[in-house]
């Protein structure tokens, strides 16, 4: 059976009790499986699919599947019916939330490049600290050597 809700679907795979077969006929009639699966089926995905944001839709789809299946096990256990399996084959938005979706993707994407850019600049400004501490640590050493004689100087023109 095909549900919807919000414009997404699922596919159903179950079948009838057999023990129930004559139970169901009376309580429901001959065409329970185009009654009860729909319509069970369309309240259970209608339930889980409103406790996540849109975002969670897509991104946590064979979870949400999951929830709806275990879910739709125990109501369908209701009505005699045992579902083998379930999944859900269209989630479906208008183009202004794809279109949302997609810019808040670009705007992260945007932001983690601009991390790595402050971190960069992070990066080199403590590489110059740490060259002119060294290159100032060498001159003071240089200024020591000198007023000690200069063998410093003469060592450095032979090397």
């Amino acid at each position: 059976c095909n549900t919807a809700s919000n414009d997404s679907s699922g596919t159903t795979n179950g079948h009838s009790d057999e023990n129930k077969i004559s139970n169901i006929y009376k309580e429901i009639g001959l065409d329970y499986d185009e009654r009860i699966l729909p319509s069970i089926g369309n309240e259970v995905m209608k339930a889980v699919v409103a406790q996540y944001n849109v975002e969670e839709l897509i991104t946590k789809r064979e979870e949400i599947s999951q929830e709806i299946k275990k879910r739709l096990v125990v109501k369908a256990e209701q009505f005699h019916l045992n579902v083998l399996d379930l999944s859900i084959t269209h989630l479906g938005f208008g183009k202004e939330f794809m279109k949302a979706v997609e810019q808040k993707q670009v705007a992260q994407q945007e932001a983690e490049r601009q991390k790595f850019v402050v971190l960069k600049a992070e990066q080199e400004k403590k590489a110059a600290i740490i060259k002119a501490e060294g290159e100032g640590e060498a001159a003071r050493l240089i200024s020591e050597a000198l007023k000690v004689g200069p063998g410093l100087i003469e060592l450095r023109k032979l090397q």
